[in-house]
């Protein structure tokens, strides 16, 4: 459990080597098989090079936050940092405004937000509005853009991210972050109210909530991108460093806002990671000399489980898997490849199953295990870890840990 005692002792032991550490992330990774005793979607793929590679590593499996507990994407990746999830809390509206280099202020309250779909009844036909287009999302966010709440006393800004997703700040004076989403996280009933969770924060979920009527009124003609739902509200968190707490000159590749804000927390540097995974490939090449630790996500495996495609998750793994040679033609010393979370197809969302998890280096204890997948991954010798464990399992893979006592 990384709490701050146990940062205090990976302080004391982190020492700096030359060698490279990967941690490859193949968001919402673990699966399910659609139809009972099928395949998921990671054992359906052709992963011609994972599974050679996992023939000489340590499989695994890692619960992201604690068994049976359905995580989000912010605590996911928090874990895989080695920042407990449950003792380190941040909200997915700072880690979105981060994220964009929006310059959130310490008395601010941000909320990572989605356009949606309303029917006649004003009820969600669909959360993500069909995922439309970043022009759409820019042009729709500058429509709410500058909405004044409280009699003017205080400024809802808002900011476009990716396809549905945008980020709302308010600011003003004396707000809180105890709130309440309004994302029902169904389809076919309306979206919910700002509700405050504490009573210092009732004054701002009203502010929120005037917002929200201002917002659907400006809206109403913008079908499919008439609604908005509102979640992670948060002001800005303070994490400690991966610097400080394990020695390391850390660096971020993910093309996704969100993931460059958790990083950036994390006190890593933020890479160019262009729009692709070969743009991905050539910011690891640009960086390798001056970095020791590198984080590479992809997102789009968890976009196609939520999606419900699993064909289409299939295809992004396959996709992820032919740059595996590519990586390991850099010689890392250790690479770790998983997820922050399972994206069942299945489900249509993230899920509580534990994730797979791969761990090569030159002095692991190999598997021979045939390939990787759910099933390999069940019975490996690095058994079912908390995320929390990987990163000083990653440290001590590559020789940078001293040893502990006399």
């Amino acid at each position: 459990m990384s709490n701050p005692a146990t940062f205090a002792v990976f302080r004391k032991l982190a020492k700096q080597t030359p060698s490279k550490m990967v941690l490859l992330i193949l968001d919402g990774v673990g699966g399910l098989p659609m139809t009972p005793g099928g395949m998921t979607e990671l054992e359906a793929a052709r992963t011609p090079n994972l599974d050679a590679l996992a023939a000489i590593s340590s499989l695994g499996e890692t619960v992201p936050v604690l068994q049976g507990i359905t995580p989000g994407s912010g605590p996911g990746h928090l874990g895989l940092f080695g920042y407990d999830p449950i003792e380190y809390q941040v909200g997915r509206g700072a880690l979105e405004a981060v994220g964009i280099d929006f310059d959130l202020r310490p008395t601010d309250v941000a909320a990572r937000g989605n356009f949606c779909t309303l029917d006649a009844q004003g009820n969600v036909a669909d959360r993500r509005a069909g995922r439309p287009s970043d022009e759409v999302c820019q042009r729709v966010s500058a429509l709410l853009d500058g909405i004044a709440v409280g009699g003017d006393s205080a400024q809802c800004l808002v900011r476009p991210v990716r396809e549905h997703r945008f980020v709302l700040v308010l600011r003003g004076e004396g707000l809180s972050e105890r709130l309440d989403e309004t994302d029902p996280q169904a389809t076919g009933v309306p979206a919910l109210d700002v509700q405050p969770l504490a009573p210092e924060a009732v004054t701002t979920a009203a502010l929120f909530n005037e917002f929200i009527a201002q917002a659907k009124q400006r809206l109403a003609d913008q079908a499919p991108t008439n609604g908005l739902l509102l979640r992670g509200f948060a002001q800005y968190p303070q994490l400690p460093s991966l610097g400080d707490t394990f020695g390391l000159k850390p660096a971020a590749i993910a093309v996704y806002p969100m993931y460059r804000g958790l990083a950036k927390l994390a006190g890593m540097k933020i890479l160019d990671a262009g729009k692709n995974l070969q743009d991905q490939m050539t910011a690891l090449r640009a960086g390798w000399e001056a970095h020791d630790f590198f984080f590479i996500h992809h997102k789009y495996t968890d976009s196609r489980g939520e999606d419900g495609d699993f064909d289409a998750k299939v295809a992004e793994i396959e996709k992820v898997d032919a740059m595996v040679p590519d990586i390991l033609a850099l010689k890392p010393d250790v690479l770790l490849v998983t997820g922050d979370h399972s994206t069942p197809a299945k489900l249509k969302s993230h899920s509580w199953h534990p994730v797979p998890v791969l761990l090569h280096s030159n002095v692991c204890r190999t598997e021979q295990a045939p390939g990787f997948g759910e099933r390999q991954c069940a019975h490996g010798q690095l058994g079912t870890v908390r995320a929390v464990d990987l990163l000083p399992l990653m440290m001590a893979n590559a020789g940078k840990f001293e040893k502990f006592g006399a």
